[in-house]
Parts: C-alpha cells; sequence; structure tokens
C-alpha cells in the first residue's frame, strides 16, 4: 500500500496518514504537552488533565463518553508523557466519524465537572501510593528526578498529592485551552479508510476551531552533576539505576546509541548485560537498558534487580562491560550481527499495531515527517564502528555515569 500521507487543516492541525488493509482503525490527538509544560505549583496538571477529559463535556457526560465506543466494541485511552500527551480511540473501520466527533469533543470541549474531580483524584492519587509501592517503577522516576535536578524534566508525571487536592474545574480548563489547540496538536489515523475521509471529517468537527498558539515555555537543562546515591527501603530485592544524560530526538548520533543500548542491555538474551549478570553468575533475573529522548536532552539507562549483597558485584561487572565498549572497536562481523539483529527486531515490532499508531502521532508532532522502515534500515546501516566507539566514550564514561540503589 502506498506510504504515508500528510495534510495540515487551514488552523494548524496536522494530520499523518497511514494506510492499511485492517478493518481495524486506531487515530487519536498527540498535543504537543506534558509534564515539562506545567508551571510552579501544578505538577500533575497534565496528567490531571488528561484523566478529567473523561468525565464531561459541554455535550457529554461522563457515562456518554465511557460508553460511546464501548457499545460498537471500541477502545478509547490516553497516556501522559514528559513532553506529549495522548488520545486515542481503536475501532471498527464503519465507526470512524464516531471515534473522530468523540475525540473531538474530548479536546476541544471537556469541562471538569467540580462533582467528578475529587473521585478522579482519589484514583490518581491511589495510582501515585500504588507507585511507590513498585521500587522498580519508582526508581526510574527517582533517577531523572536527580539526573534533572530542579528542572522541569525531574518532575512525576503523577504529581504531588498537596497539589493534585488543589486543582479545580478552572484549573484544568486553562490548560486545555493553553494547551489543546490545533496548531499544537497532531491527528494520526491508521486504517483502511481513504485519506479523504479523514480529513473531511476533521474538517467538520475541528475545522472551524481558530489556530491559537500554544503556550511553551520550555528551557533546556542546566549543567549535570553525576551522583552515586544509595537509599534504604528496606525490600527484600534490592534495585538499581545506571546512566547518564543522552542525546536529544534530534542528535544524529541517537542511532549509534540506539545500537550501543541494544548490544549492552536490550531484549535479546543474548544482550552483554544479560550473558553477564545472568547467564554467567546468576546474579540477576532481570537486567535491561532503555534510551530516552526529549526535545533537547535524553537519558541513557540500565536497571537491575538483584540480591542486596551483590549490587556491588553486579556493578562490577557492569562497568567491565562498559570499559570493553569504550576500549575495543567492533570488527567487521561482530557490526553487522549488531546491525540485523537490532534491524529485525525493528521489523517484528511493526507486528505491534497499536504501538505504531502512537508512534505515528509523536514522531510527526516533533519532527513534521514520518520515515519508512526502509529509510529507518539505511540510517542503521550507515552506523560506523568509530561511531560507536565515540558513544560508548561519552554516554558510558566513568567520570559522568551515575547510579541510584534502592536496599
Amino acid at each position: 500500500m502506498a506510504h504515508h500521507q500528510f495534510y495540515t487543516l487551514s488552523n494548524g492541525l496536522r494530520i499523518i496518514y497511514q494506510p492499511t488493509v485492517s478493518t481495524v482503525s486506531y487515530c487519536g490527538f498527540t498535543v504537543n504537552a506534558g509534564t515539562r509544560d506545567e508551571f510552579s505549583g501544578e505538577f500533575g496538571m497534565a496528567h490531571f488533565v488528561e484523566h478529567l477529559i473523561f468525565k464531561g463535556t459541554a455535550h457529554r457526560r461522563s457515562w456518554h463518553i465511557l460508553n460511546r465506543m464501548e457499545n460498537v466494541g471500541g477502545e478509547l485511552n490516553a497516556y501522559t508523557a514528559k513532553e506529549e500527551t495522548t488520545v486515542y480511540a481503536v475501532f471498527l473501520e464503519e465507526h470512524l466519524s464516531r471515534a473522530v466527533e468523540l475525540l473531538c469533543d474530548l479536546v476541544l470541549h471537556s469541562q471538569f465537572p467540580a462533582q467528578e474531580i475529587e473521585r478522579e483524584v482519589e484514583v490518581i492519587l491511589d495510582e501515585i501510593n500504588s507507585y511507590k509501592d513498585n521500587p522498580a517503577e519508582l526508581i526510574y522516576d527517582e533517577f531523572e528526578n536527580l539526573l534533572f535536578s530542579g528542572h522541569a524534566l525531574g518532575h512525576n508525571i503523577l504529581g504531588e498529592p498537596e497539589e493534585l487536592l488543589r486543582f479545580t474545574s478552572q484549573d484544568g480548563r486553562r490548560f486545555l485551552r493553553q494547551q489543546y489547540i490545533p496548531s499544537n496538536m497532531v491527528f494520526f489515523f491508521m486504517g483502511h479508510t481513504p485519506f479523504k475521509r479523514v480529513i473531511s471529517l476533521l474538517e467538520k468537527y475541528i475545522g472551524g476551531e481558530p489556530e491559537g498558539k500554544g503556550i511553551n515555555h520550555r528551557v533546556a537543562p542546566g549543567g549535570y552533576t553525576p551522583f552515586a546515591e544509595r537509599r534504604i527501603l528496606d525490600t527484600f530485592q534490592a534495585h538499581a539505576l545506571v546512566g547518564n544524560r543522552a542525546y536529544s530526538m534530534f542528535d544524529e548520533r541517537r542511532v549509534p546509541l540506539f545500537l550501543l543500548n541494544n548490544m549492552l542491555g536490550g531484549p535479546g538474551m543474548n544482550s552483554r548485560l544479560n550473558i553477564a549478570l545472568r547467564e554467567k553468575t546468576g546474579c540477576v533475573y532481570t537486567v535491561e537498558s532503555s534510551v530516552t529522548s526529549y526535545t533537547d536532552t535524553g537519558v541513557f539507562a540500565i536497571y537491575f534487580g538483584t540480591d542486596p549483597k551483590k549490587v556491588d558485584r553486579c556493578l562490577s561487572l557492569m562497568h567491565k562491560e562498559f570499559k570493553r565498549l569504550r576500549d575495543t572497536a567492533l570488527s567487521i562481523s561482530q557490526l553487522a550481527a549488531v546491525k540485523k539483529q537490532f534491524i529485525g527486531q525493528m521489523g517484528v515490532g511493526t507486528e505491534n499495531r497499536e504501538s505504531m499508531a502512537l508512534g505515528l502521532g509523536k514522531t510527526f508532532l516533533h519532527y513534521n515527517k514520518y520515515d519508512t522502515l526502509e529509510e529507518s534500515f539505511r540510517r542503521v546501516e550507515a552506523v560506523t564502528a568509530s561511531d560507536l566507539l565515540e558513544v560508548a566514550n561519552e554516554i558510558l564514561d566513568e567520570k559522568s555515569i551515575s547510579t541510584l540503589v534502592f536496599v
């Protein structure tokens, strides 16, 4: 089938379209607003808004919103990140009009009814408490809070309880008016419906809205001081996160970093850290690394859980792998194998159609384009052994690595 198509409404709403042969469709809005777009005193507002837009609009009560897609077997969902919020639906092709109209109603006309706020804030508070009971997840937030100390990127997406309890209907509507506007959003669609039909529906339900301008007060994080902290949580298993600041989503060095990350602690059971920390020594059950890129910085992080008595041994083994990657360039055959594995994983990943659809929105929001899989493969193939060596010596530099351990 044809590749992606693009269109921009007169009010600035950008649309990205991916045709498929499936009768199951995915569509939604990706908003250029997340946790780092909150002002002081309103931490958690982006996530609060994401929750409350399902609780009532100028045209619907929460019950009607809940049933609008569910009654035809579809799904309605949303999530908040540090730099984006996404609201989307999954449904059979014949229900596209229903989905588009509902999504437009949510992002344009949500009212944040006062009687719903107290109940939903309790739900969010339970979510926060549940999160605190899961150190394997909590450690990621705590690590970023230290990595970006004092900066908006370090704030927990869920917010702070004392601030959440102060949020009002007026606060929610203000944030919506400031950020959920056509020029600050992308509409993504993946399905079988012709592109002209998708455009026509968006013209009908959101085309008359003014362009506006989102409030963007983002500033790049300041200087970074590496840290090494151990916190006593009195848990049965120790949890550790080791990492560094990394590259922004616009930095070309991201591609060799992705390869390095995949080789070091990616999903393959043959990753270097899985071999060193699990297969050879039995020190851990899980070890994994990840790369998160923001518009002006990024995070490289490695997580593992182990017996508290084995933390230092795990860290020592990990740093040995770092040194190998800093000191020795990959051979031609090793580099080819690393690329082949990563490209294969990228291809297999396209089978997750929901993840692909969500990626459409985020990618088009920030890059105003979307590369084909073949173009992505070519960028991977262009990486050299010296590229990997350079990135390893920067990101895995012992002097700039930080460590956080929960014991």
